[in-house]
């Protein structure tokens, strides 16, 4: 793994939190998306070489309706770059950890991505991410 790519929060109104972000950070979000499959709505943030994605529900069944639901609003999850997401996979496998999605999927600002379950990582959804060419 690379480095963190980005960290992940989960929120009600993405209108409300980018307001409250922009404040925050002193700029607007660089991207906004849907990501239709996941059912969510995204939005990325740029502080120094970090990023923040916040993510709304579009659909009640989503991940992030179920999370929200679940916990509240707050950190979903720690996303981390990475080279070759499919050797990435198999060798977190052989580790031991319980990957969520064997094969990548497409997923926001242009990413392969895929999960790790939280219970085989102290309770953190782990998320990899490799960028499409």
């Amino acid at each position: 793994m690379n480095k963190i790519e980005h960290i992940g929060i989960a929120v009600k109104s993405l209108k409300e939190s980018n307001l409250l972000f922009e404040k925050l950070l002193g700029q607007p979000p660089y991207k906004e998306e849907e990501v239709k499959s996941e059912g969510v709505k995204t939005s990325f943030f740029k502080n120094g070489p970090n990023k923040i994605e916040l993510l709304e529900a579009t659909t009640a069944n989503s991940a992030i309706a179920k999370f929200i639901e679940k916990k509240g609003e707050g950190i979903h999850h720690i996303a981390f770059d990475v080279i070759d997401i499919e050797t990435e996979i198999k060798r977190l496998q052989k580790e031991g950890f319980v990957v969520l999605n064997e094969k990548p999927k497409k997923g926001a600002d242009n990413k392969l991505v895929a999960f790790l379950h939280p219970k085989s990582t102290n309770g953190v959804l782990i998320e990899l991410c490799q960028e499409i060419e």
